[in-house]
This record gives structure tokens, sequence and C-alpha cells, in this order.
């Protein structure tokens, strides 16, 4: 019903028409850069207050609640705060590196965010290698942390960064193997295949048990590869300060907070789009008016619904569960998760191969 492609091709037909070939392309993705940027900045800002609100609820506070409305301008107070904060310059760091660390990790979360599905027709790129796009593009990001944590001249950042690049390492394998176990269901990698494929029902209910355990090995894994409680070993206060940005401040300190944020949201929109039907509203089966009511619901409104509960559950994880060692984090993953997910893949290509799912 919803269909956001002749929209976008105006807004191509009048560029085309109204310059040149060259100048068309660079005004298009210069309005598409700026697009991508304006959401990135507003969604972490309020990432961030939806948190701090979370957890004040679960530890029976209020949050934020003097800047604005119910606290809604605390987040934007702080990015100012943080943006006229000093920039300290650390004696015997590596200069070029320390300074180009916070903009490898925020790079790969904003060309990870352009492949993503919101609508149809509503996205920056549609690859045929959507999802081996966005974990390899996803996993740049553990080299600005290494970066970052060597660079610094500080054994409280080294120690983080190699937690953090040991954990991340570790635990995309389960990542990686949880969504191939939806490739092969959907036989395609193109996300608005995978998307198309579930129009008769979400891939976490048609595709029957192995299709949950996927699901939750992927939230674990996800959670863990974006370095959050209970898996923050790479920011352990009590042990590390602050970890592999301990030296860092300002904006460049700012770049990588908005960072775990963005990359919890992408973490949580794949999930949406590869497990929960992406933008694709709730059906029950032969329940013709059900379905026709949800059908008018904007397929925006489904995608970040949907995604905002993946990341209610997550921020539940953080402030939930204690923090592990970091022999149980990769224990959890090497004796359990991975040969749980192989044997998985296993199963669900037999289910597939058999055409036994529904």
């Amino acid at each position: 019903m919803y269909d956001f492609s002749p929209f976008i091709d105006s807004i191509n037909s009048f560029f085309t028409s109204n310059f040149s070939p060259f100048w068309a392309s660079v005004l298009l993705m210069l309005l598409l850069g700026v697009a991508i940027l304006a959401f990135y900045a507003v969604l972490g800002l309020y990432l961030v207050y939806a948190e701090r609100k979370i957890c004040a609820r679960m530890q029976n506070r209020i949050g934020p609640n003097r800047v604005g409305p119910l606290g809604l301008f605390q987040t934007i107070a702080d990015l100012i705060k943080l943006l006229l904060k000093e920039l300290i310059y650390i004696r015997n760091a590596d200069g070029f590196l320390f300074n180009i660390a916070p903009f490898i990790v925020i790079v790969a979360s904003i060309m990870a965010i352009g492949s993503i599905p919101f609508a149809k027709g509503l996205q920056a790129i549609d690859l045929n290698i959507g999802v081996l796009y966005i974990l390899a593009i996803s996993s740049m990001g553990v080299i600005g942390v290494l970066i970052a944590g060597w660079a610094s001249n500080s054994k409280y950042s080294v120690i983080g960064a190699m937690r953090s690049g040991a954990q991340v390492i570790s635990y995309e394998l389960s990542v990686g193997l949880s969504l191939l176990c939806m490739i092969v269901f959907a036989g395609s990698m193109q996300l608005s295949d995978i998307i198309t494929s579930q129009q008769d029902g979400w891939w976490l209910f048609k595709g029957h048990i192995p299709a949950f355990i996927a699901f939750v090995i992927y939230l674990i894994a996800g959670t863990a590869e974006t370095n959050r409680g209970p898996f923050d070993l790479a920011e352990a206060e009590s042990e590390l300060t602050a970890g592999f940005h301990t030296e860092y401040s300002g904006i460049k300190f700012a770049f990588f907070f908005l960072a775990e944020y963005m990359n919890m949201f992408i973490i949580a929109a794949v999930a949406t789009t590869i497990f929960l039907g992406g933008w694709l509203p709730f059906h029950i089966y032969n329940f013709t008016a059900f379905n026709t009511v949800m059908d008018y619901i904007p397929p925006v409104f489904w995608f970040f619904g949907k995604t905002a509960f993946i990341i209610y559950v997550m921020m539940w994880f953080k402030w939930t569960f204690p923090r592990l060692r970091i022999d149980q984090l990769l224990a959890l993953e090497w004796k359990y998760l991975l040969p749980i997910n192989l044997l998985n893949l296993v199963l669900i290509s037999f289910l597939t191969l058999m055409k036994w799912h529904f």
C-alpha cells in the first residue's frame, strides 16, 4: 500500500532533468549523505536518552527530567558540552592514528546504515549481497577500536582494545552464522528479497524452532559485538577506567559514544529485516479484516517499532545481568554458541531441502 519508490524517482528525475549527469550525481549523493548524517545524529542522541530513561525505570529512578520537557533536551545539552570541551593532546601518542581512529569507527556505522531498508523504496542502496556488505562494513569498526587503544600509549587503552578485538572477532562468527541460517531459508542475500520472502509470514515464525534459536543466538552475539553489557569487558570501569577510549575527550569521545548506540541500532535493524519481516505488517493467517487494518499502518512505523523492541531487549540485557569475566565471555562463544549455531545451520539446510518449513 505504501511505496516510496515514486517519491524517490521524482527526486532523481528532478536533478537529472535540471543538471548535467555529473552534477546531478554529485548533488544526489550530497543530499543522501546529509539525510543519513542528520538521521544518524538525531537517532543517536535519542537512543542515549532512551537508555537513560530505561535504566532509571529499572533502578526505580526518574532519569533525565530537567532540560526540556521530560528531559528531552538533556542529550542535546550533553552534545554541546562535548563539542565545547578541550581536545587534550596525549604526550607520546601516535598523533595521526589517535586522531583517525574515531572517524574509522563512526564511518563504518554510517556506511552500514545506507543499505538498511526502512520501507519499500526507502533505501539508499539495495545491493544483491546486502547481508554480506553489512557484515563486512560493520566489522571494520573494530579496526578503529584497536587503533585507538594502541595509539593512545596507555596500558588501560591497549588492554581494552585487545579485549574488544578478541570479543568482536569471536562473536562475529555467531552473528554471521545466524544470518546465514536465514539466508538459507530465503535463498538470497539481497535485503529486499529477504523481506519479500516474508510476505506470507515472518521467518521467526514460519522457520520453526531453528529460526527462533538463530534469532536468540543473533541477539546474544549482536549484543556482545557492540561491546554492551553484560559483555562490556572492553570498557570495564572498575579495571580499565574507560577502556580503549580512556585518553579521548571532547568530540572524539563523542564519536565513540555515538557509534556504540548506532551499532546497536544497526544490529536491531538487521534483526528486524532478517527475522521479523522488516517493514512488513503483522498478519494472521485467514484473518482478513485484521490483516487489512494492519496494512493501513505505515511501514516506517512497523520497522521502527520492531527495531525499538529489539533495542529495548538489548538495553534490558545490560541493566539486568552482571558483567562477565573475559574467560566466561569467550567460553560462551566458542564452547556453546558456535557449536549450537553450526548444528542449527545443518538442521535448517535439511529443513529447506525437504521443504518442511511453512
